[in-house]
């Protein structure tokens, strides 16, 4: 048991310590897949590498690629349907009437479908007995939800907001432009709906494997032993509600810089169509099986949209022409220093010639002829970068700081595990 514990509170404060680490750099790191390695580590330094489920540990590895790898495919579909049903359309308003109450319903059916598949598993039991308690009817309890069940909940929820957004957007057409913006003003409260519930769902995912270990150590000490399932107290839910919101008070304000800005610039549809992507691909993955992260599933709908972003906006490609003006600004410095080489070698001649000054004039505009061409090349090759809508730098650093997750908790936790081991021997 004592080993247990030690490992518990290595796990939970290596998890602890690597998102604090990745936060600051503003690099959004997976919870759960912080909290896995750091449980692994110490497992593996508690009682050694057969401890650990290897297939798992490969399902969590491809969790990598699939989940942003199937959020940037979504979120890119939704923004590339959004945009040729209505933002393509000679009539934007009339296509708006149209399509944005059914991208609206869809998204209150996924959201719903959502919530009662990922927020409300560990608590439908407990709903589905006050339910038979106050109704005069009775449901069968079961212990999680059932795809039908959720999908049939927020298919009605949809058409409850068909209704309403038709109506809303009908009252709003005569104050409408025919432009893109107008068309980005109706997607402002669905989106911020959409952020609220993605929050809800993503946040009671990420206490729950946060508080994981905490509840694992309060059960062995309060039973006196390991048990497979641990009974989780409501004062280990408030500390894990808590640490989140003093979390986002402290932190939250880096990680919504990245995601929403530094990543590609993120306007109503283009986020709208990543939260869509959000919930839509954890549904398709719960069925599927599939292991997914919310935090790569979200970070690839961006990367997914700045790259159709590129797609839409280059004929030719921007990176190619990037690589031209590169080479460009590299042959004015050349020839720029050639000439400053021969105009100081003219210079330190001790007798000068009328033809040596004439040549001096000439070397002179002509150096400065190169700055001004350097300084536009400079120019161009800056404005090629910010049609590059994904930021490459940022790219790196963030599938580093995935890729490391794991093992880098791991380590920490190993290591945390045999310092408690050491203090307590």
């Amino acid at each position: 048991t004592e080993s247990f514990l030690w490992a518990m509170m290595a796990a939970l404060l290596a998890a602890a310590l690597w998102l604090n680490i990745a936060t600051m750099a503003k690099a959004p790191v997976s919870t759960t897949h912080a909290i896995v390695g750091g449980v692994m580590g110490a497992g593996v330094a508690a009682a050694g590498f057969g401890i650990v489920n290897w297939s798992t540990m490969i399902k969590i590895a491809s969790s990598w690629v699939i989940s942003p790898l199937i959020g940037g495919v979504i979120a890119a579909a939704f923004l590339m349907s959004i945009k040729k049903t209505i933002v393509f359309r000679e009539d934007k308003i009339s296509a708006s009437y149209i399509w944005v109450p059914y991208y609206v319903a869809f998204m209150a059916w996924a959201f719903v479908t959502y919530l009662v598949l990922k927020g409300l598993k560990t608590i439908w039991s407990d709903i589905l007995t006050l339910i038979n308690n106050i109704m005069f009817f009775t449901i069968e309890v079961t212990d999680k939800p059932s795809f039908a069940i959720a999908g049939l909940l927020g298919a009605i929820t949809a058409v409850i907001v068909y209704g309403v957004v038709k109506r809303s957007i009908k009252a709003k057409l005569g104050h409408l432009k025919n432009d893109r913006a107008s068309v980005n003003l109706l997607f402002t409260i669905p989106l911020i709906f959409a952020a609220a519930l993605l929050s809800f769902a993503h946040g009671a995912n990420d206490v729950a494997n946060a508080i994981g270990p905490l509840a694992a150590i309060n059960d062995a000490v309060m039973s006196g032993g390991i048990r497979t399932t641990a009974g989780i107290p409501f004062w280990v839910m408030g500390v894990g509600a808590f640490g989140i919101a003093i979390g986002l008070a402290l932190y939250g304000p880096r990680l919504i810089k990245t995601v929403g800005s530094e990543i590609t610039e993120l306007d109503q549809m283009r986020a709208f169509s990543v939260a869509m992507a959000a919930a839509v691909t954890v549904i398709i993955a719960s069925q599927l099986g599939l292991p997914v992260s919310s935090t790569h599933i979200a970070i690839g709908g961006v990367f997914g949209v700045g790259f159709l972003r590129e797609w839409l906006d280059s004929s030719t490609s921007i990176e190619a022409e990037i690589q031209h003006d590169k080479n460009e600004l590299e042959e004015d410095k050349k020839r720029r220093d050639a000439l400053k080489h021969e105009l100081k070698d003219l210079r330190k001649k001790a007798i000068k010639s009328t033809e040596d000054y004439r040549r001096i004039t000439e070397l002179y505009e002509a150096v400065d002829a190169e700055k001004d061409a350097i300084k536009l090349v400079k120019k161009e090759i800056k404005k090629d970068q910010k049609t590059l809508y994904v930021k490459r730098d940022a790219i790196k650093k963030i599938v580093t700081a995935w890729v490391i997750t794991v093992p880098a908790s791991a380590v920490l936790a190993a290591s945390v595990f045999y310092m408690i081991k050491g203090l307590m021997s």
